[in-house]
C-alpha cells in the first residue's frame, strides 16, 4: 500500500501546443531554434515535434509504513490528507513542509526510530520524499493537488 501524489496545473494555467526542433549530438538530445537548424543543415528537410501543454507536473509515490514517522514530524495530514487541513493548491503546502522537513533534518536520530521493522520504506525515503514534493510545490505554487491512499 501506498500514497500516491498527483499534481495538476489548473486549466487556466496551461499553455498551448508548441513545435520544437531536437538534434542528436554528443550522446546527448538538445533542442535547437529554426535558424540553427537552417544554417547547421541547408536544404536539409525539418522535423518538428508538437510538445502538448503541460498538465500533469508531478506523480510520486511512499509506503504507508512511513505514516507514523510523518505524523511526528507534523506532516502526515499535509502529506495523507490534504483535504482535512483545506490544502486543495501546492501554494497552501509549500509552509508545512518546509516546517516538517526542517524538523525531520534536525533531529534524524528522533525519527529514524520510525523506520519499519520490514525495511519497507526509511527515514532517507521519507527526506528525499518530502524534499521533491516541496521542491514541486514551490514551482508549481497553483497546481491542484490530488491523493490516492
Amino acid at each position: 500500500m501506498s500514497l500516491d501524489v498527483y499534481l495538476h496545473l489548473p486549466p487556466s494555467t496551461r499553455t498551448e501546443p508548441v513545435e520544437k526542433i531536437y538534434v542528436r549530438e554528443d550522446g546527448r538530445t538538445r533542442e535547437v531554434s529554426r535558424e540553427e537548424w537552417q544554417q547547421r543543415f541547408p536544404g536539409a528537410e525539418l522535423v518538428t515535434v508538437v510538445v502538448e501543454p503541460l498538465d500533469e507536473v508531478f506523480e510520486c509515490n511512499i509506503t504507508h509504513n512511513l505514516g507514523p514517522m510523518a505524523y511526528e514530524a507534523g506532516l502526515y495530514k499535509w502529506l495523507w490528507r490534504p483535504e482535512e487541513v483545506g490544502a486543495t493548491h501546492t501554494r497552501q503546502l509549500i509552509e508545512p513542509l518546509r516546517k516538517g522537513l526542517d524538523l525531520l533534518q534536525s533531529d534524524p536520530e528522533r525519527f529514524q526510530k520510525f523506520n519499519p521493522a520490514n525495511g519497507w520504506g526509511d527515514y532517507h525515503g521519507l527526506v528525499k520524499f518530502v524534499s521533491k514534493y516541496l521542491e514541486v510545490c514551490e514551482k508549481y505554487p497553483d497546481a491542484e493537488i490530488t491523493v490516492s491512499r
